[in-house]
């Protein structure tokens, strides 16, 4: 399985899925999924823990080199996952200053 595209680090964005080198840890939840962000291009994506299928990705403002945590507000609340978008300098990912969180569904 290939992790990450060459859309953010080439001259011109576009989407070769060819994965890249990764920097970053995955985070998994209770309900079977797995968050990661360590690739190259500027996302976070889940994925089922069963099956490895990515279900669901979203934009980061910078390279999402960091390993993803979740929280809840409230013990009953919402469930969130968070990720520091900071890029990574040798890499040469964008970098930034950003802490993105994304809401799950309700159960």
């Amino acid at each position: 399985m290939t992790l990450g595209t060459a859309r953010d680090i080439l001259p011109i964005p576009i989407p070769f899925a060819f994965g890249t080198p990764n920097l970053g840890g995955p985070m998994g939840t209770a309900g079977g999924l797995v968050f990661i962000g360590a690739a190259m291009d500027n996302y976070l994506r889940a994925f089922d823990v069963e099956t490895g299928a990515e279900l669901w990705k979203g934009r980061l403002p910078a390279g999402g080199q960091a390993t993803p945590m979740t929280c809840r507000l409230h013990p009953d609340g919402r469930q969130y996952v968070v990720i520091a978008a900071g890029g990574h300098g040798r890499l040469g990912t964008k970098l930034g200053d950003t802490l993105v969180a994304f809401a799950l569904p309700k159960p």
